[in-house]
C-alpha cells in the first residue's frame, strides 16, 4: 500500500519528486487511522483506498460503528472517505478497534472457535474463501478464517 505524502523539488531544483511511503501492514494503518479519528472527534477521516479497506468500511457501515463512505478520486491516488458516527453526548459509537491477525502472526480461526464479542455487543472481521464478513455471518455460513481485527 503506498501512500501520496506530497511533492518536493529535487537536488537541482529544476523537477518536482513525487514523496510516497510504503507501510507494511496497510490494514492496520486503515485501523489506525479511524481509530485516532474518533479520539480527535474528527468528523471523517481519509485513507487510502484499496478493495480490503473499502470491504472493511462496509462491514463496519453495515454493523452501525461507522456512518457511511465515499471513494474520492480527486487526486492521483484514490483515497477513502469514512465518515465517524457520535451519539448525543458527542462519545464515539466505536469503543474499540484492534487488529488481531498480523503480517508477523497470522490468526486463523475455524467457525466453532469463534465466541461473541463483549458480550454480541462487538464483532469480529473475518477475511474466508467467501469474502471478508462478520464472525456472526461466518458462524452462521459455517466458515472460518483469518481474523483480521474486532470492534466494539
Amino acid at each position: 500500500m503506498f501512500e501520496r505524502v506530497g511533492v518536493e523539488r529535487d537536488v537541482a531544483g529544476s523537477a518536482e519528486v513525487e514523496l510516497v511511503i510504503m507501510h507494511s501492514d496497510p490494514i492496520a494503518d486503515f485501523l489506525t487511522r479511524i481509530r485516532n479519528g474518533y479520539r480527535a472527534k474528527k468528523e471523517y477521516i481519509d485513507a487510502p483506498h484499496s478493495k480490503m479497506n473499502e470491504a472493511i468500511a462496509a462491514i463496519l457501515k453495515q454493523e452501525g460503528f461507522v456512518g457511511g463512505f465515499e471513494i474520492m478520486k480527486d487526486s492521483s491516488f484514490p483515497t477513502l472517505r469514512v465518515h465517524l458516527r457520535y451519539d448525543q453526548q458527542k462519545k464515539p459509537l466505536m469503543r474499540h478497534i484492534r487488529r488481531i491477525s498480523k503480517p508477523g502472526l497470522r490468526i486463523y480461526k475455524g467457525y466453532d472457535e469463534l465466541q461473541p464479542v463483549a458480550s454480541g455487543m462487538g464483532t469480529r472481521i473475518l477475511s474466508t474463501n467467501k469474502g471478508l464478513m462478520t464472525d456472526r455471518e461466518a458462524r452462521k455460513r459455517k466458515v472460518g478464517g483469518e481474523v483480521i481485527c474486532e470492534v466494539w
